[in-house]
């Protein structure tokens, strides 16, 4: 039954119901944690032969020493017959894209993109997908940089908002997690990234930070296809429009994995020169490594496999419990993703934090509420994102069953109120 048609009668009988079943859950002193998109140690095991590499010679260069600043060439090759670009246009970096992406806008910051450096302007603009990454709102307000929502829709960006929004010189670019995007697990149609591709924006050194971080990450055999926005760039001349990044945190290890910037021939040239100034090399033991255990593309491909098998059953869990527990009561709405690592939960408006404050008292770590937005404030208090991957199996169980008794507590008393 719809909880908008309940009576104030039935609503007090619910709300005693649901109080009943929460405090039995808040009784038993948990200490469950759904907070970040961690790899549980199941998954972290599938990547410990790794180390078991003895030689350190990589494409004629002892990898222990110094040289290849934007990578060794067969890792180089590797991240590029992933994503279908050539290797000259790869740079392998630390182990997290999380720093390629916070260089390249300190790099357009500092030195600019082909005009003048960002600091030097009055105003720089960034277009954020929401609900979206806290990650990317965090550089942004590091660098002053003032965030613009964008909606996502089931295709993913609103591109009559975005198509809107850069005719403003001061929109200086836009963040994209284009494949399983974070919460909302929704994959970019071919329509969006070619609307994307045939930007013109009014600056011309308007940047897309196209964070592909799930570039390989399917659940399910029949995973989402993204298309491939350097096959379309060329069409429009937009070759220097995209930035994309990836990594292996998710793949191998989270602190010691390998990631790479995928870029056009001018944007990597440019990269290089900070880069020059920046390091001596990057990490080639750990480049090395990961060629070694993977031996290629399809080896990665296999890996990811072993992930899905480990993964698909926790997401299983959490949509069980979400159907069974909220479905046909007008309270809540979710997509079910076919990879990522996050479900995204919108809630009653005005109940996402009621429903987080409960959560975190009955023993259930949720990522903050209103993270999923610039400034951590989510205008309608609805959005609440779920990591089903760090938990063990049993203990997800009973963390997304508490979840949705919090949600329906929340709203109960949000009806009530």
């Amino acid at each position: 039954m719809l909880y908008s048609e309940m009576n104030k009668e039935q609503l007090l009988q619910e709300k005693k119901e649901l109080k009943k079943r929460y405090d039995a859950f808040k009784a038993r002193g948990l200490q469950l944690d759904m907070s970040r998109g961690k790899p549980g140690k199941d998954q972290l095991d599938l990547s410990t032969g790794i180390y078991d590499v003895k030689n350190y010679i990589a494409d004629g260069l002892d990898v222990r020493n110094y040289g290849m600043l934007d990578g060794i060439p067969s890792c180089k090759k590797l991240f590029g017959d992933l994503l279908g670009v050539d290797a000259k246009n790869v740079i392998v970096g630390p182990n997290a894209s999380l720093t390629l992406m916070f260089d390249y806008i300190s790099q357009c910051y500092t030195h600019g993109a082909g005009d003048k450096p960002w600091c030097q302007l009055e105003e720089v603009k960034f277009l954020c997908p929401v609900p979206g990454y806290d990650r990317h709102f965090t550089i942004c307000e590091h660098f002053g940089i003032k965030m613009i929502n964008v909606p996502m829709t089931e295709d993913g960006p609103d591109m009559d908002a975005v198509e809107e929004l850069v005719k403003d010189r001061n929109v200086k670019g836009m963040f994209c997690v284009p494949k399983y995007s974070n919460p909302q697990g929704i994959t970019y149609s071919d329509k969006t990234v070619e609307r994307i591709a045939a930007l013109k924006p009014a600056a011309s050194d308007f940047r897309i930070i196209w964070d592909n971080a799930y570039c390989i990450h399917d659940l399910t055999d029949d995973g989402d296809e993204l298309l491939n926005i350097f096959d379309i760039l060329p069409k429009y001349n937009n070759e220097d429009m995209v930035i994309e990044v990836c990594s292996t945190s998710k793949i191998t290890f989270p602190g010691a994995g390998v990631s790479a910037l995928i870029a056009s021939d001018n944007n990597i040239a440019a990269i290089k020169k900070r880069l020059n100034a920046q390091t001596i090399s990057y990490d080639k033991m750990n480049q090395h490594r990961h060629v070694q255990f993977f031996g290629n593309a399809d080896g990665v491909r296999e890996h990811m496999k072993k992930h899905a098998a480990i993964l698909k059953p926790k997401f299983d869990i959490v949509l069980k419990h979400l159907d069974e527990e909220l479905s046909g009561k007008g309270i809540a709405s979710w997509v079910e993703p076919k990879g990522g690592y996050f479900i995204s939960l919108d809630v009653m408006n005005g109940c996402a934090k009621r429903t987080g404050e409960l959560c975190k008292e009955a023993g259930v770590v949720l990522t903050p509420v209103g993270a999923t937005y610039p400034y951590g404030i989510d205008p309608n208090d609805s959005n609440i994102r779920i990591a089903p991957s760090f938990p063990p199996v049993a203990e997800l169980d009973v963390a997304a069953e508490l979840l949705c008794i919090c949600v329906r507590l929340a709203c109960v008393e949000k009806l009530l109120g």
